[in-house]
């Protein structure tokens, strides 16, 4: 063999051949990582080798049997090579290969100018390192140093000389000197079986966003009805793009939407948002023009001040029950509408804001006035201010100021502020700890009456409470694992004197829901418009099992509250629970067992009546990849009795069931299901399934979806198995986790 190193090799012609993998970032708008950097390699000499060289070195070369060229990590072999010097050209026949940074081309016949970059390359294939794609192409015309046009050429990312699916474009001119692809005619095949057909398309060469129409979604909205949405895209800039959405709902007519999201960093700090919006003009069913608005913005103004807002809107009362896809929008009847300002500082920091809430009623609250949501005040506006520091001279301190004028349309409105003040003497020794604490709470409103007068209200009410707790440990095991168990006593006692409250108004107040957390509370009252008298002793015990890595894996408690005066404050227009000397008894039990078992127990038990008030039972149990089964069980007397069960687990080799049942013992109905199949090969992913679930009091929506993803290109079908997925499958992981999460 014999090979000599050659004139530097210009490396133009390198970026003709690697253009094609730039098609793994697959047209219909799919995202890969970008392109590995290529070194610079103008500098570096060319080196040949074959079994015979020939040719007059000053004007031509030939190369025989065994030809190999290599500069850098570009390396071609072929059956025979020619370079002319003068005219600079390459051409290459039989069983020509190029390897270039970790990707492969081979074909028949190759010719390339390497002083401009053209070219061509007969019946060439290609493997791509970036996302194991291949094809192939009767033709590669090389139009210059960064374009290429490939003529009638193949993409998947399938392996192996059959793939299951794959593309093909009449022409595909691939430029990356503007990061643009641009194919003709292209048909999507599956199984042989072309699915989808498109005139033309454009895509970006390096996966980054571009504008371009996205995968239509063909599926069946909140009542049933057959829709199809298409959207195109706009990238208009990095770190903005705008996404329209035209949704034509066979029964209701066009409906227009939109979301457009931005981010960015000004001198001052970073900003971020997002506005979605929907019209439907005429609805055919409801007569009458239907929208909605939601949009979100945050900002730093500078290193301490920020603003934002978060609003909320719809043309009606029915338009998420109409409309909406998943059970948490369909249960959503409180829509808030908040703009707000806050500055923070090292020890203090300030906040106002304007808050309102559009109320969207159930359907069946005209006929049945139990259902009907009663609307929140409105805060128009709120200041609130909060300073503090802790360990000055041992003590801890803080104080919270509020100013708040609330506004009802039918209630009466009325000012109100509120001064919380608080002083505490930690004394934390190994083994034990005691904390004294005084709070004083001080507030005064003024109200408006119906009859035009004004009635001022304040109250001063102090607060005294000790926490104080000891902390023991001994060495033993769980389950054969060796672990420390601690056994932890505490005590905390409250006294608040009793003041009559019944004439102050209820702005923002309701009583805590009874817990762990609430038994260690000053106030059972969330809001500052009740205070409650207090004489009380929380008596609670805790016991941990710790590994020697520090992991928690069991926490057992129970905790319960003895009062020496029973409470006597309440809510206006209710009487409060009937406690007695005592609260109910809290037992609850958290943890993970074993690395795939995690439970979470708590019951309530009413001493009084010798029972049960609540129970709550729940357990995942994760043995290995794509397998999770969750259950639980939640109990209220005299309210409701459900159990839930949900799983994603494989049938087979390749195929994947998912499901969830919540269903009501105490009705004896369904009120949420899913059942879903999936099936996993090695380069796509099909999903089918349907759920039903409440979007009002009396009403249900039973979606079915159908998916066929492409790994590397898009998904194709009905609706979106995936988010419905996510949302009611607990642990739920994709199969195809390597392409992102949706």
């Amino acid at each position: 063999m014999s090979w000599f190193t050659a004139l530097p090799f210009p490396p133009r012609q390198a970026v003709a051949f690697s253009a094609l993998v730039t098609m793994a970032s697959g047209p219909l708008h799919a995202q890969t990582a970008p392109a590995t950097p290529r070194a610079d390699e103008n500098d570096l000499p060319v080196t040949v080798r074959a079994e015979e060289i020939g040719g007059r070195p000053d004007r031509e070369i030939t190369l025989d049997r065994d030809v190999e060229i290599t500069r850098g990590q570009t390396k071609m072999t072929a059956d025979t090579a020619c370079y002319r010097l003068v005219e600079d050209e390459v051409t290459a026949n039989g069983n020509v290969n190029l390897w270039r940074f970790g990707d492969r081309y081979q074909g028949d016949s190759l010719q390339l100018n390497l002083e401009s970059g053209r070219g061509w390359f007969l019946n060439p294939e290609y493997q791509l390192q970036m996302n194991n794609a291949q094809g192939r192409a009767d033709r590669i015309d090389f139009l210059g140093e960064d374009q290429a046009l490939v003529v009638d050429g193949t993409y998947s990312t399938c392996q192996g000389t059959n793939p299951d699916w794959y593309l093909k474009s009449s022409t595909l001119r691939l430029d990356s000197g503007r990061d643009v692809g641009i194919a003709g005619k292209t048909i999507v095949y599956f199984k042989n079986v072309p699915i989808l057909g498109t005139p033309a398309l454009s895509f970006s060469l390096s996966g980054a966003r571009r504008s371009g129409w996205l995968p239509p979604s063909i599926g069946a909205g909140s009542k049933g009805k057959t829709e199809v949405m298409v959207p195109y895209y706009f990238n208009i800039a990095p770190n903005r793009d705008l996404t329209v959405f035209p949704r034509m709902m066979f029964d209701r007519g066009l409906q227009l939407g939109a979301t457009g999201r931005y981010l960015g960093t000004t001198s001052r700090g970073p900003y971020s948002g997002e506005t979605h919006f929907e019209y439907l003009r005429n609805d055919r069913i409801t007569k009458t023009d239907r929208w909605l608005v939601d949009s979100l913005h945050n900002q730093q103004l500078s290193p301490a001040w920020s603003f934002g807002w978060n609003l909320h809107g719809a043309s009606d009362d029915q338009y998420l029950s109409d409309f909406s896809r998943s059970v948490s929008t369909s249960a959503e009847r409180q829509l808030v509408r908040e703009a707000s300002t806050t500055y923070i500082t090292e020890f203090w920091n300030m906040s106002l804001r304007a808050q309102n809430f559009q109320v969207l009623q159930e359907p069946a609250a005209a006929t049945n006035p139990g259902l009907t949501i009663p609307r929140p005040y409105a805060r128009m506006p709120q200041f609130s201010f909060h300073t503090g520091r802790f360990d000055v001279n041992g003590f801890d301190w803080s104080v919270d100021a509020e100013a708040t004028r609330f506004t009802h349309s039918v209630w009466n409105s009325g000012n109100r502020a509120v001064v919380m003040s608080q002083a505490s003497y930690p004394w934390v020794r190994p083994g034990y700890y005691i904390t004294p604490k005084l709070m004083l709470h001080a507030s005064k409103y003024d109200m408006d009456s119906n009859d035009g007068r004004r009635t001022d209200l304040s109250r001063v009410l102090p607060t005294f409470s000790l926490d104080a707790g000891m902390v023991f440990e001994r060495e033993t095991s769980l389950l054969g694992t060796a672990a420390t168990q601690t056994l932890e006593p505490r005590l905390f006692y409250v006294r608040t004197p009793y003041k009559n409250q019944d004439e102050f108004p209820l702005f923002d107040t309701g009583e805590s829901g009874f817990s762990y957390a609430q038994l260690f509370s000053e106030n059972r009252y969330v809001g500052s418009d009740r205070i409650s008298d207090a004489n009380q002793l929380t008596a609670a015990l805790v016991s941990r099992y710790i590994e020697g890595s520090g992991a928690e894996r069991l926490r057992l408690a129970v905790g319960q509250r003895f009062y020496f005066t029973e409470p006597r404050v309440q809510t206006s227009g209710r009487a409060d629970q009937n406690r007695k000397d005592r609260s109910d008894l809290l037992l609850a039990a958290s943890g993970r067992i074993v690395e795939s078992l995690n439970v979470d127990a708590s019951v309530q038990y009413d001493a009084t009546s010798s029972s049960v008030y609540s129970r709550n039972y729940g357990l995942r149990w994760s043995p290995g990849m794509l397998k999770v089964l969750n259950a639980e069980y939640r109990y209220v007397r005299d309210s409701f009795r459900n159990a839930d069960i949900s799983a994603q687990w494989p049938l087979s080799t390749r195929w994947f069931g998912v499901g969830r049942v919540s269903y009501s013992l105490q009705d004896h109905k369904v009120l949420e299901g899913l059942v879903g199949l999936e099936y996993k090969a090695d380069c796509w992913v099909f999903r089918m399934g349907a759920q039903r679930f409440v979007t009002a009091a009396q009403s249900t929506s039973t979606p079915v979806f159908f998916q066929l993803e492409l790994n590397g290109l898009s998904g194709f079908g009905m609706g979106n198995p995936l988010d419905s997925f996510y949302k009611s499958i607990p642990g739920y992981t994709r199969l195809n986790t390597n392409v992102g999460r949706r």
